[in-house]
């Protein structure tokens, strides 16, 4: 038996997301790479672990749950996009990004590592963010992805060679 107090999905929540919304959303833009939908994708995983609360078995795990969901969400997100995107007329021309004249040293680097992020594979993709981002230990990225830890060193290893050949020729 624990000494914590026992709080109300309203409570619970409110203090998850003073602690960790600024993470869990980043965590989704390194995914999406949108920081509108990111911030979409985490406020949809707080109102599905709120409308769950009394569900959930173990209330300490609700920041891992929070974190599958948002994983899971920015996953559909994707293939939402990817549909959007085969279904647009032929006939839109591309959009044009902002010129570089404004942008620094830094956001070009920043902007080429998200590039070769975003080449890699869905599962090696997630498992990077996971790990250097949040710095998660192998058996909390293996519960929030539900994948072995095994399955985890491979796609971290993996990820980060194949990160290292894409950025070779851009830093």
């Amino acid at each position: 038996m624990t000494d914590r107090p026992v709080w109300t999905a309203d409570e619970a929540l409110e203090q998850l997301y003073a602690a960790h919304w600024r993470q869990l959303v980043r965590l989704s833009v390194l995914l999406v790479r949108d920081q509108g939908v990111a911030e979409e994708v985490t406020q949809d995983a707080f109102v599905a672990v709120h409308a769950r609360w009394s569900r959930l078995r173990d209330p300490d795990l609700a920041l891992a749950y929070l974190r599958q969901a948002v994983v899971n969400r920015s996953r559909s997100a994707l293939r939402h996009r990817a549909v959007v995107e085969r279904h647009a007329a032929r006939r839109t021309p591309p959009l044009i990004e902002a010129g570089a004249d404004q942008a620094a040293l830094a956001t070009d680097r920043r902007s080429a590592v998200l590039d070769a992020l975003r080449r890699l594979p869905q599962r090696q993709r997630e498992v990077l963010a996971l790990r250097y981002y949040l710095e998660l230990s192998e058996a909390e990225i293996a519960d929030a992805l539900g994948i072995s830890r095994g399955a985890v060193k491979s796609h971290a290893s993996r990820g980060a060679a194949a990160l290292r050949l894409l950025l070779q020729g851009d830093l």
